[in-house]
């Protein structure tokens, strides 16, 4: 429960349709272990699991009623030491109705009962031959030996202890309606929505349930707890699967394999979804003084405070899909947006050609791909894009053939501009010795450079293009008014981490469509080749002297942190664990708190450079145009974000 998270576990154990004594005993077991051993403090079990779920017209016996209510009471006795939030089904008589019900439980005690506001009555289902239409206002009724329960759909059970644990309930086909209650759930304050579901397996459903519980969790902004009836209910008719999901802002955290009896178990970020939520100004809450604004009954209950061990997965490299298929077609759609928001300003500008400083490093690599893409979009020739590669006095042989043979492979047109000999009378000018290899040594490189391919765009009515990334931006790996400056920046949106995989991509497709210009063996060694600026001289060897990643840190890394501080908000501290969390075996604790410290001192002083940055697509949701994603002040201060990190150690 530290930090925001709230261990949630759906259940699905062993029913058996009117035996509500079994029924009752599995569920105790299967709560106490989701408990116990599990940690888990919110506990979703499934739709009438008291009872069983396929009981027909057993459901109008008085014998079976009296027995849920029993079993009930045995429940909750049982479980009164358990501190958890617990919701399990149950049909409940109101009135002479009988109502499909989800009974909301904590230690001992009955928070509230929510009944079915959907009643389904077609293909399998019968369920208006026995239930009743749930009501939305709660009124307060006696079951199961407690007395004054609020019994209605709109309730909200609030965690005193963790103020942003706030849990609705829905059951199963309210969710596949048109207005779900869970919509209104939310905008009443709710972060937390359980579903207790009886939907049998069918071919195709499962994925079709599996997107409709990602997409409500997404528009909803929510965490979202799925629990459905067991393969050991009737199988009369239909078959049950226990197809239990736990699903938050619109990603499948946890599921479970078909008729599995592997229960799962997991976190949901609270704070992360309050953080979206503030930063979507479209979500809305209801404004609680206009006069048809829906009534809610808030419940209150309180969990013991404790640590809780991150049992959830934390991806390492959340720019990067883990599925083959799923990276591929990520990959594609960035090129695709790179290259047609290139073909666009270039018509718009009626640009002739394209230029760009082409050193035989991944980034401009990409740069180039896409300025190919981009000219195929408009029937313009490859050769219009002028690629200039400029040794200078760390230019090494290999990274200068690899941007000859890519230029070449691909079609473009390629100069060769040595700097060296313009730095020099540079450093005469303003008295600087070539002995003293200090920034304005490395900067005045890249100076020239930018010089050389504005001027040629000049010349040849071109556009430059800018090849540096949103990694290097980040942290401000940009010389000011250099590789800091492009007519139109086509990498800028795109993480480190992720131009590797987007080569790699375009490696794969070259290597598919039978290249026979050498684009794959050379796109390969470009990969393989250290990332480096490549500003001081080489080794005596030859070999690149100067790594990015020996200097800022390594980009897996920067790329972490960058996402949970942008796309997140996450506090500091929390970053620190969760990067411990994800890359734990990788880096130990120290390096982790010093490179997290380099970020936001980088990210903080080098905003000046991003408040004047180029132009260039935005292709996911971390971004730092200041035009859009990222307004923040260039004179910001880092000290509240690195005091966050002043108690840990590593």
């Amino acid at each position: 429960m530290k930090d925001g998270f709230i261990t949630v576990s759906p259940r699905s154990p062993h029913i058996e349709p009117c035996d509500v004594t079994a029924n009752i005993d599995a569920i105790i077991a299967d709560v106490t272990q989701a408990y116990e051993y599990d940690s888990a403090r919110v506990i979703v079990l499934p739709e009438l699991c008291v009872s069983g779920y396929s009981c027909g017209d057993m459901f109008l016996q008085a014998a079976l009623l009296g027995s849920c209510e029993e079993g009930l009471q045995h429940f909750l006795e049982q479980t009164a030491h358990i501190d958890a939030l617990i919701a399990l089904g149950c049909p409940v008589s109101y009135h002479s109705k009988l109502y499909n019900c989800a009974i909301v439980a904590h230690k001992g005690s009955i928070l509230g009962i929510v009944p079915k506001r959907a009643i389904p009555t077609y293909d399998e289902f019968y369920e208006l031959r026995h239930f009743s239409r749930g009501f939305d206002t709660p009124v307060y009724i006696d079951f199961a030996g407690k007395t004054h329960i609020p019994f209605g759909i709109r309730q909200i059970f609030s965690c005193t202890s963790m103020p942003l644990l706030r849990v609705a309930v829905e059951i199963c086909e309210d969710v596949w309606v048109a207005n779900p209650p869970s919509s209104d759930h939310v905008r009443a304050g709710a972060t937390l929505i359980l579903n207790l579901s009886a939907t049998p397996a069918q071919i195709n459903k499962s994925r079709y349930r599996r997107s409709l519980i990602a997409q409500q969790s997404a528009r909803c902004i929510c965490g979202y707890v799925y629990a459905c009836a067991p393969w050991s209910e009737s199988t009369q008719d239909v078959v049950f699967s226990a197809h239990n999901m736990v699903a938050e802002n619109g990603t499948i955290l946890a599921e479970s394999s078909g008729f599995s009896e592997t229960p799962i178990t997991t976190q949901i970020d609270l704070t992360s979804l309050d953080v979206q939520r503030r930063r979507t100004s479209t979500f809305e809450v209801f404004d609680p003084h206009m006069t048809n604004a829906p009534q809610y009954a808030y419940q209150q209950f309180e969990l013991e405070l404790e640590p809780c061990q991150l049992t959830r997965f934390i991806d390492p490299h959340p720019f990067v899909p883990h599925d083959p298929s799923e990276r591929a077609h990520r990959c594609e759609e960035i090129l695709s947006i790179q290259a047609h928001g290139l073909a666009k300003r270039m018509l718009h500008t009626h640009a002739q050609t394209l230029v760009l400083g082409l050193s035989g490093g991944l980034d401009s690599t990409l740069a180039l791909l896409v300025c190919v893409r981009a000219c195929a979009c408009i029937d313009v020739s490859p050769s219009a894009i002028i690629a200039v590669t400029m040794p200078g006095f760390g230019t090494t042989q290999r990274t200068h053939g690899n941007a000859a043979v890519l230029a070449d492979a691909l079609g473009a047109t390629l100069r060769e501009i040595s700097i060296v000999a313009a730095v020099r009378q540079h450093f005469a000018d303003i008295g600087h010795s070539e002995e003293d290899k200090d920034v304005t040594y490395e900067n005045a490189q890249a100076r020239e450079r930018t010089q050389i391919l504005m001027d040629i765009a000049n010349q040849e009515s071109g556009l430059v293009v800018g090849t540096g990334d949103l990694s290097e931006f980040a942290l401000g790996w940009a010389t000011y008014n250099a590789d800091h400056m492009s007519m139109y920046a086509v990498n800028v949106g795109v993480p480190k981490t992720l131009v590797r995989y987007v080569v790699q991509y375009e490696a794969d497709r070259a290597a598919a469509g039978a290249d026979t210009n050498g684009v794959y063996d050379v796109l390969l060694d470009i990969l393989d080749t250290p990332v480096s600026p490549e500003l001081l001289p080489a080794q005596s060897d030859g070999t690149i002297a100067q790594k990015t990643e020996d200097l800022v840190g390594p980009y897996e890394l920067h790329d972490f942190f960058l996402y949970y501080v942008l796309r997140k908000a996450a506090a500091p501290h929390v970053i620190y664990r969760l990067a411990r969390h994800a890359f734990e075996g990788s880096y130990d604790d120290a390096t982790i708190l010093m490179w997290l410290r380099t970020f936001y001192r980088r990210f903080f002083s080098q905003q000046f450079k991003r408040s004047c940055m180029c132009d260039g697509p935005k292709v996911g949701t971390v971004a730092l145009s200041p035009r859009g994603d990222l307004r923040m002040p260039s004179d910001a201060h880092v000290q509240l974000w690195l005091a966050d990190l002043e108690h840990l150690t590593a």
